[in-house]
């Protein structure tokens, strides 16, 4: 893919998909919504990719959306209510970027360091797990520029850290550390700096891809379904999914690397 403001290095089933605009603290712009959607389902569709690492390059992961965008939503169009459903579909299509995120079969890591404001707490909501350095800075800034969240992470947040918190974090604009985040539940582990947040963060990834995929990626679904529907609407749903995959090459494989006492080896 020709990519302009996001990178993709991948080898040995993980994906490190980096947004691409130091100079701009990777704020996204038109073009950079539109590429981290693209890349994303390239790495969903990608056989050889097991876990996806999303990260920024330079001193931030991202600063939110790029301010030069919001002189674009507003339409020419006299007629008020067409503007409007102009507007809705321009911020439901932004939406279904954040949503490819967590849709992505394979899990989706986030590795944040400097900034995740905005639209970056959007996108790191939507992955499936967070780390970060302890001096990073997480912030639902919406509330400060009037306007109300709309791509994710109101609806994710809640989920994540509670009510209670997204209520207080969404109402206030304040910022939160690494180290607090890990506190409220928001990051899963917090690292000294930039080096070992990497080096960590690989050596998890690396772990994750040498689970079975096919149940890796069985039980991200599970998970997100479950979370969405009821307890007996979710154990209809894994019923059928093991109904179908259970019987895997996977099982027969980890059954006869036991009996071998060897590490599984499994087909992308």
């Amino acid at each position: 893919m020709d990519l302009e403001t996001v990178t993709v290095e991948s080898k040995d089933g993980v994906a490190w998909l980096r947004l691409n605009r130091p100079k701009q603290a990777n704020a996204l712009d038109a073009t950079a919504w539109q590429e981290l959607r693209a890349a994303v389902d390239a790495l969903d569709a990608d056989p050889t990719v097991r876990v996806v690492v999303l990260a920024g390059t330079g001193k931030h992961f991202c600063s939110g959306i790029d301010l030069s965008m919001l002189a674009t939503l507003r339409s020419d169009d006299p007629d008020p209510a067409r503007a409007a459903e102009s507007l809705r579909r321009t911020i439901l299509d932004l939406q279904d970027v954040m949503s490819s995120v967590e849709r992505c079969r394979v899990p989706v890591v986030a590795a944040v360091h400097g900034a995740c404001v905005g639209a970056g707490m959007d996108l790191a909501a939507a992955c499936d797990l967070r780390y970060s350095t302890e001096d990073a800075r997480f912030v639902v800034k919406e509330i400060d520029m009037a306007i109300v969240a709309d791509v994710g992470v109101l609806q994710r947040l809640p989920r994540i850290v509670g009510e209670g918190v997204t209520r207080e974090l969404a109402y206030t604009g304040r910022t939160v550390s690494g180290t607090e985040a890990h506190a409220l539940r928001l990051v899963n582990g917090v690292f000294a700096d930039v080096d070992a947040l990497t080096a960590g963060v690989s050596d998890l990834a690396a772990a994750l891809a040498a689970k079975p995929p096919l149940a890796l990626r069985g039980t991200k679904h599970a998970i997100t379904y479950a979370r969405d529907h009821t307890v007996a609407d979710s154990l209809e749903q894994v019923a059928t999914w093991n109904a179908g995959m259970l019987m895997s090459h996977e099982l027969t494989e980890t059954m006869q690397a036991l009996q071998e006492r060897r590490p599984p080896v499994y087909r992308d």
